[in-house]
């Protein structure tokens, strides 16, 4: 079982690569959901990360999922925690049961309005926004573990240290926190996005993931933008596999990120293989867009779907776009993610 902190067992040598799932909505799915997950732990990523929606049903195929590629792999699991739907104590003893079971990464999000509300209220007792979340996450972590704020300061005003070349990680903390970061499409100016980013670096934020973008311009600029702004934690660039319209049109409707015109005329084509080719082609340019940018690595939105997602990196690999290690992680890395 892995207890080690993702960002412990990063390397500074090549860009890190990730995967999101999501549990499988019906029991009789699961199966064939972790065949897949199992093709993608091969491709040797650095971490997967595990959403988790409001019901009961999704928090628990969420639980079951973290615990059994924490049992059966040796891929480190973020695990994601939302503020929708419980208060702070059920919160606190949702983080707690999670470090007591082994995990040692989690993603901290403020979640979408419960179905049937289009404003987002916290619940009675709970918390309202997501920098309250990964605050929570480093006092649950200070008592169960010994380490958190107090041992994140290190010399009088000296911030957070974050390793050259990698993610980010603080080497007195025993757990990471990521956060999300918004290149486009969201309901708040960027100035307020900046404003909430910096909050979650001051909480306790090791890192960011970004949401859905398309242009790599975007992420720049954020990174741009949050340096400006005070914040140095790495941000991740999201990337989603283009090469599925419908489901770039669905993400569209919940995300409020418009696909753009030329990419949605581009897979306009009834040839599968050739429509597969072109979107493999559009993410690889996106992909090369951010890494020149300076991006850190990669975060591969799958949908579970583990063809589009292996093959954008093998065909970075044989292209010799990048350091085949994206692939081949350095002898001992997953070693230690197993210890």
């Amino acid at each position: 079982m892995s207890t080690s902190s993702l960002l412990s067992v990063t390397t500074a040598t090549h860009p890190t690569v990730s995967f999101e799932l999501f549990p499988p909505r019906k029991p009789e799915l699961y199966e064939a959901v972790w065949q897949r997950v199992l093709r993608m732990a091969e491709a040797g990523p650095d971490f997967f990360s595990v959403t988790y929606g409001a019901s009961g049903s999704s928090r628990e195929a969420s639980g079951e999922l973290v615990r059994r590629l924490l049992a059966e792999t040796s891929v480190p699991p973020i695990a994601h925690l939302t503020c929708v739907g419980a208060d702070r104590e059920q919160l606190a003893a949702r983080v707690r049961g999670l470090l007591r079971a082994g995990v040692r990464d989690f993603l901290a999000l403020r979640g979408d309005p419960p179905d049937g509300q289009t404003t987002w209220a916290p619940p009675a007792g709970g918390l309202a926004r997501s920098s309250d979340l990964v605050a929570l996450i480093r006092e649950v972590e200070a008592e169960e573990l010994g380490c958190g704020p107090a041992a994140r300061s290190g010399a009088a005003g000296e911030p957070p240290s974050v390793v050259a070349q990698d993610l980010g990680v603080v080497p007195a903390d025993a757990v990471s926190v990521a956060v999300a970061a918004y290149p486009s499409g969201t309901s708040h100016t960027r100035e307020e996005e900046l404003v909430a980013l910096r909050e979650k670096q001051d909480a306790g934020a090791d890192f960011a993931i970004t949401q859905v973008f398309y242009d790599a311009d975007a992420y720049a600029s954020l990174v741009a933008d949050a340096r400006d702004a005070g914040v140095h934690i790495p941000i991740l660039p999201g990337i989603l596999p283009l090469t599925d319209p419908r489901r770039l049109h669905r993400l569209e409707a919940l995300s409020g990120v418009p696909v753009p015109a030329d990419l949605d005329a581009l897979l306009r084509c009834d040839d599968d293989a050739e429509r597969q080719r072109r979107g493999i082609d559009a993410t690889i340019a996106l992909i090369d867009g951010v890494l020149e940018a300076g991006a850190p690595g990669l975060h591969l939105y799958t949908f579970n779907q583990d063809r589009p997602a292996l093959d954008v990196l093998e065909h970075l690999r044989a292209g010799g776009l990048r350091n085949p290690a994206l692939l081949t992680p350095p002898a001992g890395q997953r070693q230690s993610a197993a210890g």
